[in-house]
């Protein structure tokens, strides 16, 4: 198996000299194409940052961030940008769907930004809603929608450019018990086709589950 992430001595700090705080204290981890992989740690553990990092929302002070064998740490605003964009999807607690706009919409706006024509937007987006359950809902708009329906259609806008790497922050930390498990569900569903996941979460219960854990602790990896 290939790897899909590689970190080699990542250091991250903010500020400078003598003010400098050290948040993450090298890094090093490898997580293979198709692994399900959750990110676990106290509050100031250091999961936060890592996690900005792996989607290539930050950039490490020292060390090298390499995704599906490219060295992302040192590209610049414009290219990370493309990379955020083509091979990272992003699952958040909050969703972050534009409440304006319908499910079919929601899920449409990243091959949008990509330039990926009316019709293969139509085409992609709406496969992905069935692929989620929600073909119902296609004309739907977000306030119409329950928690879990809103979770999935952003998994589904996450996945609409065929990531690399599904990066997920506390997943289920709006939702009630039966939504969370439905949703959970699917990521499993989803890891069992050959997606590669990486989950940060703080509910140990979820992580138990979890076929791989990283256990982050003041800045440094604890167990992995």
């Amino acid at each position: 198996m290939r790897a899909t992430v590689e970190l080699a001595s990542v250091e991250k700090e903010y500020g400078q000299g003598e003010a400098a705080l050290p948040v993450l204290k090298g890094i090093d981890l490898t997580i293979l194409e198709g692994e399900f992989v959750g990110i676990v740690g106290a509050s100031g553990s250091g999961k936060t940052t890592l996690m900005n990092i792996l989607g290539c929302l930050d950039r490490p002070t020292r060390g090298h961030y390499f995704l599906e064998g490219e060295d992302v740490s040192k590209l610049d605003d414009d290219r990370l940008s493309r990379v955020r964009n083509v091979s990272i999807g992003f699952v958040f607690q909050s969703f972050n769907l534009i409440p304006q706009l319908s499910v079919l919409e929601n899920i449409e706006v990243p091959l949008f930004y990509d330039r990926i024509g009316r019709r293969e937007r139509k085409c992609r987006s709406l496969a992905l809603i069935e692929a989620v359950g929600l073909g119902h809902r296609v004309e739907h708009r977000p306030p119409m929608l329950s928690g879990g329906e809103c979770q999935r259609v952003a998994i589904a806008r996450a996945l609409v450019n065929e990531p690399a790497l599904l990066l997920t922050d506390e997943p289920t930390g709006n939702l009630d018990s039966k939504s969370g498990e439905e949703v959970l569900k699917l990521f499993y569903q989803l890891n069992e086709t050959g997606r590669t996941i990486v989950m940060v979460t703080h509910n140990r219960e979820i992580a138990a589950g979890l076929p791989r854990v990283v256990e982050m602790c003041d800045g440094e990896v604890a167990a992995k």
